[in-house]
């Protein structure tokens, strides 16, 4: 059972004496609720060392994967396999940051792998920052969290300078026009990278101009110069590059290839991204305290949930009951693409029946976590709750 403490103020007032007061956008605030989750420090601890021990089973899954050439049961283009395998292969290509979705840890249950979300993954201002600054606006010791996800980032992207020296240190965020929330989550990764070093700017992806030869560019709108950017952060996933934007991906294998510039994240992400990792991990790892198990077909002993390869925020996933029978569904815009089929875990519930998904953030090693609230699929109406550490 999920414990919950009520808090009576929003974090609106420390999030404004921090100077963080440009995250109180319409896309951050309405969903983040007063309530928090009381985690026990053990349990804390156990959700590190769930992610920790995840992300190295992970490398070894996306090695099979390339060694095993499995791009096409993976659901992955092949035009982005010679970039995944360029990136995979060079250390400088560092994957800058990722979420861990889990779920148990409440009750003295296992905590469980759902997926990873790899490549684009948001949620990050409402951890590093929101949730802090509830505590800190309630009078509570902001240090009782486990949460260094942004001074984690500043790390990341402090280590990435530093390995890629032959490169100047400016970086580029871009996101798709007309989601608000992936523009308040790179403003916080913006934030970061100026903390380690970088210059920075912001344009939306259909501003960008791509050159085989000499890179990434952003047209400087007061002098109508272009400017030339050494990394480039694309909040875009990169499924979508490689199935609706070929010549981008042919583009950007070049540019990679020439050495013209770094993108993040690193597109051997996808290989994560995938839920058909999920089957590799079973199948290297079986029966694996952390794992459920995860086949092409349903199960047909157990409960089973349906996903779709690069689904994202719950569309299209399917709970069946051990006969195969639908006992609940989520639309979206994903059907056709293939399935896995992942062993059914409840997610831990309060009192009132809601369910909750913990989210740990990756950035090198577990730095953050979170949760999100809702039913049991949870899709883009979830809530996010920030959580509390006491013994």
């Amino acid at each position: 059972m999920v414990v919950l403490k009520s808090i009576p103020n929003s974090p609106d007032t420390a999030l404004q004496n921090a100077g963080w007061d440009w995250m109180l956008g319409t896309d951050t605030t309405p969903y983040v609720v007063n309530d928090m989750v009381v985690v026990a420090e053990q349990q804390a601890e156990q959700y590190y060392e769930a992610a920790a021990t995840l992300y190295e089973m992970l490398i070894e899954a996306g090695q099979y994967a390339i060694d095993h050439n499995l791009f096409k049961e993976m659901g992955i283009s092949e035009n982005l396999v010679e970039l995944i395998k360029l990136s995979w292969e060079d250390d400088r290509h560092v994957h800058l940051y990722g979420r861990f979705d889990l779920a148990g840890g409440f009750g003295g249950e296992p905590v469980k792998l759902i997926e990873f979300n790899a490549d684009t993954a948001t949620c990050i201002p409402e951890t590093a920052v929101v949730q802090w600054a509830q505590l800190r606006n309630n009078g509570l010791d902001e240090t009782r969290q486990f949460n260094t996800l942004y001074e984690t980032l500043v790390g990341q992207f402090t280590y990435l300078r530093e390995t890629n020296s032959d490169l100047t240190p400016s970086i580029l965020f871009s996101t798709m026009r007309g989601y608000p929330e992936d523009d308040t989550n790179v403003a916080v990764l913006t934030e970061a990278a100026k903390a380690a070093g970088f210059d920075t700017e912001f344009a939306y992806i259909d501003d960008v101009e791509f050159s085989n030869g000499d890179g990434i560019f952003f047209q400087d709108p007061s002098n109508g110069q272009f400017v030339r950017f050494d990394f480039w952060f694309k909040l875009v996933p990169w499924e979508y590059v490689g199935e609706e934007e070929p010549a981008l991906a042919e583009l950007l294998t070049a540019i990679a290839r020439n050495r013209k510039a770094l993108i993040l994240n690193p597109a051997y992400t996808l290989l994560f991204q995938s839920k058909y990792i999920l089957k590799v991990l079973w199948d290297l790892y079986p029966y694996h305290p952390l794992l459920l198990q995860t086949e092409r077909y349903a199960l047909s002993h157990k409960k089973s949930v349906s996903k779709v390869l690069f689904g994202r925020e719950g569309a299209n996933v399917t709970i069946l009951d051990k006969g195969g029978e639908v006992i609940e569904t989520a639309s979206g815009d994903y059907e056709g693409q293939n399935k896995i089929y992942q062993e059914y875990f409840a997610f831990p519930t309060d009192g009132a029946g809601n369910t909750y998904q913990a989210g740990v953030f990756y950035a090198g090693e577990p730095c953050g976590l979170g949760f999100r609230r809702g039913g049991k699929i949870l899709d883009n109406t979830a809530q996010f709750v920030g959580h509390v550490v006491e013994n």
